[in-house]
């Protein structure tokens, strides 16, 4: 493993890399301890594994009737920590204390279960160790923990609910496949390795194998200099009004990265406009995009990290969740089906405000630039004429190329396929239409 931890002056600690890492390297592959599949995903994804079910039936556990997997091997895999709870897990799922609580708190406690069973295991693994070694969150005191589902006789674990309900309440992760969230789950030494920054040089992607514990991986998202510490983002970085208080109340921590630092200034600065959305939409383009016409979508990416502080005070109002929300709500909308002038307008403009919020190579770029892609392909094929640029074929060209950049940068990750088809699909018809 090529990181370090070295000693940090107001954190814990920080992961250094020992060695240049060039953007697209794995610095370090993380086992997962615990998780939990998301309600939307139940009875789709096999509960050890996290595999899509993809045509094949999965198999329901019979004892309890709410676990499912991909076959009699998962299913035993996951036996070890699931028999400490699969007789009494239906009938606490039917509990009042359980279907009265709220969806993010249902996967507390569900998680909380499965940690439990996890530290009351046989399993002194090193992944409770380091657990163990996290710190509790900063509001521990007032967060009720949730009630769990009762354990079979076992030995007692070395920590109680609540002191694991500490540790994990802001120590667990987001899994997703192909950037949606599936899956919560507990991944001790990424938490115990890596701080936050806005505007991170690193970022985690899950690996899912049929049959195998989901993986996560940290991924340079650019070359990475021998002795630099490596973050990562803690919080999606577009949520410009609301972080701060998430790192606040979940972390204890008020973050002083360059963007959040630039950010206040903006705050403090701005003034009231009564410009409308439509015209700072447009001023936006034409300031990150300056070059980019109806005739030549010369869109370039900035190479650097953004400057919020650059940004004339007209476009300070884009500064908001609720601007970017409206934006990619209206593209969203009509990026399949038009009107496909709406959805380039404004589907450019979330591209621009993304590149002001999110470092070079940030997947949710590539991700943007590969739905802009499909979008101008839309439009040449149902040869609309409201498509507000001359050559949509041309502008699925140049967007794709750019997607192609930073997703060969993130690599495969989740279900098979994804993005990576996509990319292999639009390809095939660009040259098929030439």
């Amino acid at each position: 493993m090529p990181v370090v931890l070295r000693a940090h002056p107001t954190a814990r600690d920080k992961a250094v890399s020992e060695i240049r890492a060039s953007a697209g390297s794995v610095l370090v592959a993380v086992p997962c301890l615990v998780k939990v599949v998301l309600d939307t995903e139940k009875g789709r994804r096999c509960d050890h594994c996290l595999s899509a079910d993809d045509g094949q039936r999965l198999r329901r556990c019979s004892g309890c009737s709410s676990y499912w997997y991909c076959d009699a091997r998962c299913q035993r895999s996951h036996w070890p920590t699931h028999k400490r709870y699969c007789a009494d897990f239906l009938r606490y799922a039917s509990s009042p204390a359980f279907t009265q609580l709220h969806a993010h708190q249902k996967l507390d406690a569900v998680l909380l279960t499965h940690l439990l069973a996890e530290f009351s295991s046989a399993n002194d693994s090193s992944g409770v160790a380091t657990f163990t070694s996290l710190l509790p969150a900063p509001v521990a005191e007032i967060v009720q923990c949730p009630r769990t589902c009762p354990l079979a006789p076992t030995r007692k674990p070395s920590l109680s609910p609540s002191e694991l309900y500490s540790r994990f309440a802001n120590n667990n992760f987001a899994i997703h496949s192909h950037f949606t969230t599936i899956a919560h789950g507990v991944f001790p030494l990424a938490s115990r390795l890596f701080n936050h920054s806005c505007l991170p040089n690193a970022f985690p992607k899950y690996t899912l194998h049929r049959g195998h514990q989901v993986q996560m991986s940290i991924v340079a998202m650019r070359d990475i200099e021998a002795g630099e510490e490596v973050c990562i983002s803690y919080v999606d970085p577009a949520l410009l009004d609301t972080r701060q208080q998430i790192f606040r109340f979940s972390y204890g921590f008020t973050c002083t990265c360059p963007s959040c630092t630039s950010l206040s200034i903006v705050r403090a600065t701005s003034l009231p406009t009564p410009t409308a959305e439509a015209d700072i939409a447009t001023r936006l383009v034409n300031h990150v995009f300056p070059r980019v016409t109806p005739s030549d979508i010369s869109i370039t990416l900035p190479l650097t990290l953004p400057s919020l502080t650059a940004l004339p005070s007209s476009l300070h109002p884009a500064l908001r969740e609720s601007f970017l929300t409206k934006l990619t709500d209206r593209f969203s909308t009509a990026s399949h089906e038009g009107p496909f002038d709406v959805a380039w307008e404004n589907g450019l403009a979330a591209l621009a405000l993304y590149t002001l919020i999110y470092p070079p190579n940030y997947p949710q770029i590539g991700l943007h630039l590969l739905e802009l892609s499909k979008t101008a392909w839309n439009a040449h094929i149902t040869a609309q004429p409201s498509m507000s640029v001359t050559d949509p074929v041309q502008c699925t060209r140049v967007c794709l190329g750019l997607a192609r950049q930073i997703l060969l940068i993130i690599g495969p990750e989740g279900d098979p396929e994804g993005p990576a088809k996509d990319l292999e699909m639009l390809d095939e018809l660009l040259n098929g239409d030439t």
